[in-house]
């Protein structure tokens, strides 16, 4: 067998961290690799024509690495309305979107792969609300992203621009509530920056100067405009070789900072939450992964180094799920040829996007071989028994025992006997490792419970409704699994979000997640 695998002690940087989400938002997105960081690179670069520096010009930084994170994860409403996000994003440069012309996009793009007469309900329900699920959905991401900012301490003038992110210089974005010099500085400064790259992309010089003038005073602010075209070139310059990572990096405002263990903790755990948002039936499936893997390490007599590398592994094994289109797993019927082709690739996205930092190699190889197994039968890379280390085995042993009592679109969750037996049947067709998986039993047996005190301030009964919003049910199937009538449900949902201070289900699910009511896994 070979070696454990090591953890590096190289520091890491946050910007590092932040850098790595903007690879996520570009994946989740459907859009070229290292987008958000040449975007962010303008951004910077715009800030200095315009003499910004100082605290605004770091909030630009971190605003923009982090303005589309909420798009890439929480998909699953949107692929409910709109089929592969993907489709949506590449078409959302085209037209300045106010109005009717928002309107119109909406409508072409609801309901796609549907039946006509489906897509004809979807499209009078929009037009009848005035498009209010749509902006929900919209909302829910700036939410998530702001969210997530503040889990990482980047402040309210990170924090405060990212609600902002479907806003217009005119007032005429999403929600409406801000426009004009009431628009954060960090994203006005994203807004313009984010279509100069993608129009310079494919258009050059010229087309970047086009949108920037044809949207002056709608959707960009014009003072940010001006200097844009009296200082194109130098802004400009390089940006289609530009070396995005190391720039962006170099470029921070941090000065390269590195983050003790405790802070890259929280970090990794917040990215584990970030990444379950994905799908809402694996809300807390990383974190829940996390418990066993580590508890398994112990019991197996892993050193402390290895306990911390596999217990981060598995924080971020799921990240590149985000790189998977949302209908991919939300689909309730067998997997195509296609999408389950989509599916493998996750692992390899985790790895790709982790690689970038010194400090997570090991972690990010660990994290990318969870769906390998021992036969060679397992993906992206086809290893075998020789190739994977101790720690690998125990991620992924820990994977699929908490996934097995998990629900999934295509399933309900495996009772704990049911669950058993399909893991040691893994055993006996040498796909998983023999003592990976009873030490994984045996951490299962002796979790922690929930605590019976909930945090909040919410009633037994507002907490178990807290967990079936959060993971993903509807009102109804809340009323039909906890026998209480729908009305009933809607009053708890009231008094939850009250408590709470939220207004969405993303957030809902975000708190569950930080105090640790989901990934318990039934064991």
């Amino acid at each position: 067998m070979r070696p454990v695998a090591r953890p590096t002690t190289v520091p890491v940087r946050l910007s590092e961290l932040v850098a790595t989400l903007s690879l996520v938002s570009d994946l989740g997105m459907g859009r070229p690799m290292e987008r958000v960081l040449r975007q962010t690179v303008v951004t910077l670069r715009l800030a200095e024509a315009a003499g910004i520096a100082g605290p605004i010009r770091a909030a630009a930084y971190y605003t923009s690495l982090l303005t589309w994170v909420g798009c890439a994860a929480d998909t699953s409403d949107l692929a409910e309305l709109f089929g592969d996000e993907t489709v949506l994003y590449a078409d959302s440069h085209d037209d300045d979107l106010a109005g009717v012309t928002m309107a119109a996009f909406v409508a072409r793009h609801l309901g796609v792969g549907s039946s006509r007469l489906r897509r004809a309900g979807m499209v009078g329900r929009f037009l009848l609300t005035g498009g209010r699920a749509v902006q929900q959905v919209m909302q829910a991401h700036c939410q998530s992203a702001s969210e997530l900012a503040g889990r990482l301490d980047l402040g309210d003038d990170v924090c405060r621009p990212l609600l902002q992110a479907f806003e217009r210089w005119d007032g005429r974005g999403v929600p409406g509530l801000v426009g004009g010099e009431d628009l954060a500085i960090a994203m006005r400064l994203v807004h313009l920056a984010d279509n100069i790259e993608a129009f310079y992309s494919t258009g050059g010089p010229a087309a970047a100067l086009e949108v920037a003038r044809d949207r002056r005073g709608t959707q960009f602010d014009p003072a940010l405009v001006d200097r844009f075209c009296e200082r194109s070139t130098e802004i400009l310059a390089g940006l289609e070789d530009v070396a995005a990572w190391e720039e962006v990096i170099a470029l921070d405002p941090r000065l390269g900072a590195p983050m003790d263990d405790d802070q890259l903790d929280r970090a990794l755990r917040a990215f584990a939450d970030f990444a379950d948002l994905k799908s809402p039936q694996r809300v807390g499936h990383s974190r829940g992964v996390a418990v066993l893997a580590a508890g398994a390490a112990r019991r197996m007599g892993l050193s402390t180094e290895d306990v911390v590398l596999v217990r981060r592994a598995a924080w971020l094994h799921d990240l590149g799920m985000i790189g998977v289109p949302g209908a991919v797993w939300a689909e309730t019927r067998p997997w195509t040829v296609t999408q389950r082709e989509r599916a493998r690739t996750h692992p390899y996205l985790t790895e790709r996007m982790l690689a970038r930092t010194p400090a997570l190699i090991a972690v990010a190889r660990c994290a990318a071989q969870h769906h390998e197994r021992l036969d060679g039968s397992g993906y992206p890379h086809g290893l075998g028994r020789e190739a994977l280390p101790l720690t690998s085995r125990v991620l992924a042993a820990a994977d699929v025992a908490h996934a097995l009592r998990e629900p999934r679109p295509h399933r309900p969750a495996l009772s704990a006997d049911a669950a058993t037996a399909v893991l040691r049947d893994e055993v006996r067709a040498g796909r998983l490792d023999g003592r990976a998986v009873d030490a994984v039993l045996a951490a299962a047996g002796q979790r922690v419970r929930r605590a019976t005190t909930a945090p909040g301030g919410l009633t037994a009964r507002e907490t178990e409704v807290l967990v079936q919003v959060a993971q993903g049910r509807s009102n109804p199937e809340i009323a039909a699994a906890l026998t209480v009538s729908r009305k009933t449900v809607s009053a708890h949902l009231e008094h939850i979000y009250a408590k709470l201070g939220v207004s969405t289900r993303t957030q809902a699910a975000l708190f569950a997640m930080k105090e640790g009511l989901l990934g318990g896994g039934g064991w």
